[in-house]
């Protein structure tokens, strides 16, 4: 094959003296791939006083140019007039002007590929910047939110009760049977192993305490939250995304709307309601599967359950539980709409975006909670 491209386009006739090359054929871009190597392949035995024919060049462009200056040299180029005193005018100057363009060219250098090191801290470099990107445009998004909030407060006129009643049963009456089934287990599980764990020291009797305070300080407000960020904000984020892959947020926009107020405000109000009442059920639940564990394990009937749990000074960590649940459900609702609102518009954004709104809000969640574990505990609470 490359014999045959070598005299499609150069013949070299040895038996001359000196050497004699014929070029041929039109030297353009259309035949560069097949013109490379066969420069290439007669470069490699360029004899060192060879003659060059150009009498039978076709058409020739800049590419062409370019491989034939390339084989000729910088020294034939300049002398082009002596050596082809027959090759118009015009294809004369093209060469004359590509080999000027070409004298003292040196590729670059090819680039190393990045060491493990460096590719390991590029990547921790681009985390952090997603991660402060994502932040302002979190606290960015978080006073939009509030701004239209206390506008709206003073405008009765302007509240979207029906989207918040229907907002509200979606996020919270339809998650009351999951949550309960959830916590129940939850609980039902610390108690059989508190009770393991505990029977070895002869304290069985603390398996209440422990699944009274896990459930009214931690665990009920925490699963209650992460099942919300992987339930309502994924909802969130995929309702708001189709709508803007939709363009139907800019035709609220075109309206005379505002998108935050009408959209946001009712689902974040709606899981602000939603959240709190859910985790008391939790907590109920929680309680009540340890409940059954104790009666059925360390015949710890339910009368003795309920007055140690009365006794144990439950009412400071229902308080503590609680007042997490409406910070969680703000952000969890407002994460949720963040991403919503930055999908592109094709399918894959709407999946990609639904995807970070549930491990931010799970992150968040759980980054928070332990904060706050830490302030109680350092203030005694």
């Amino acid at each position: 094959m490359a014999e045959q491209q070598l005299s499609t386009f150069l013949n070299l006739d040895e038996t001359l003296h000196p050497p004699r090359i014929l070029a041929s054929g039109d030297w353009v871009l259309a035949h560069y791939r097949l013109l490379e190597p066969a420069v290439g392949q007669l470069q490699a035995r360029l004899p060192a006083n060879v003659v060059f024919d150009l009498s039978q060049l076709g058409s020739l462009d800049t590419a062409g140019a370019t491989l034939l200056v390339n084989l000729l040299g910088d020294q034939r180029i300049s002398d082009l007039k002596q050596l082809a005193p027959t090759l118009p005018v015009e294809r004369r100057v093209l060469l004359e002007t590509v080999g000027r363009a070409l004298q003292g060219f040196e590729p670059p250098p090819a680039e190393k590929p990045p060491g493990l090191a460096i590719e390991l801290l590029a990547n921790v470099g681009r985390s952090m910047e997603n991660f402060w990107h994502n932040l302002i445009a979190l606290l960015g998004f978080i006073g939009l939110t509030l701004q239209t909030l206390f506008a709206s407060l003073l405008r009765p006129t302007r509240w979207r009760i029906t989207s918040l009643v229907a907002n509200l049963q979606q996020i919270g009456l339809n998650a009351v049977p999951i949550i309960m089934l959830l916590t129940f287990l939850v609980g039902a599980v610390i108690a059989f192993l508190g009770s393991t764990v505990l029977s070895t020291f002869g304290a069985s009797i603390f398996t209440v305490q422990l699944v009274v305070f896990s459930f009214l300080r931690e665990f009920a407000v925490l699963l209650t939250a992460i099942l919300m960020a992987g339930r309502t904000a994924s909802a969130f984020t995929a309702e708001l995304g189709l709508m803007k892959a939709n363009e139907e947020i800019d035709a609220i926009q075109a309206m005379g709307l505002n998108p935050v107020e009408l959209l946001v405000l009712p689902r974040v109000l709606a899981l602000l309601l939603a959240l709190p009442m859910l985790t008391f059920i939790g907590m109920i639940s929680g309680i009540f599967g340890g409940m059954v564990v104790c009666a059925l394990t360390l015949d710890i009937s339910p009368t003795m359950f309920l007055t140690i749990t009365q006794s144990s000074g439950g009412f400071q960590n229902f308080l503590v539980g609680m007042s997490k649940a409406p910070v969680f459900a703000f952000l969890i609702a407002i994460i949720g709409c963040l991403e919503g609102f930055k999908v592109s518009g094709s399918a894959e954004s709407v999946g990609a975006h639904t995807t970070a709104s549930v491990v931010h809000s799970i992150f968040v969640v759980i980054l928070l909670d332990a904060v706050a574990a830490l302030f109680f505990m350092e203030m005694g609470v």
